[in-house]
């Protein structure tokens, strides 16, 4: 057998072996609570529960939940070095003059995490209570 013959079946063997690779089915999807924190006013939380696909990124979840539910509202500008960056939610958007932003969060049991990506690049797992929290810098 030569090396490139050997390196393609171990490849295959080993994808075979990986849980999850090749046994999730496309378009199963997994719960992720949503929940909108306004860090700034004495506003109740607010929490949606939406689906994920199979590592599929959070943007997505987003519009599903704006899709199906008239609770739930967000908008977003494509920031050409950074992808979509989070503008607004249920018409509160953030201010540079007041300093305000949304801040990512993401709560996975009793750790809260702070994501090194945005809305168009973190992937949730499922169970993951994803924050959206209005806060100042």
């Amino acid at each position: 057998m030569s090396m490139i013959t050997t390196a393609t079946f171990l490849s295959a063997a080993l994808l075979l072996l990986v849980p999850g690779i090749l046994t999730q089915e496309p378009g199963v999807t997994s719960p992720i609570q949503l929940m909108i924190v306004n860090s700034i006013s004495n506003t109740p939380n607010v929490t949606h529960t939406t689906d994920i696909v199979f590592r599929g990124i959070l943007i997505g979840a987003m519009r599903r939940l704006q899709e199906t539910n008239t609770d739930f509202k967000f908008t977003y500008i494509e920031n050409p070095n950074y992808g979509p960056y989070l503008v607004s939610v249920n018409g509160l958007a953030g201010d540079d003059t007041e300093h305000t932003y949304w801040e990512l969060l993401v709560k996975r049991g009793k750790t809260i995490i702070r994501p090194d990506v945005g809305i168009g690049c973190f992937i949730p797992m499922p169970d993951d209570t994803v924050i959206l929290k209005f806060t100042k810098w």
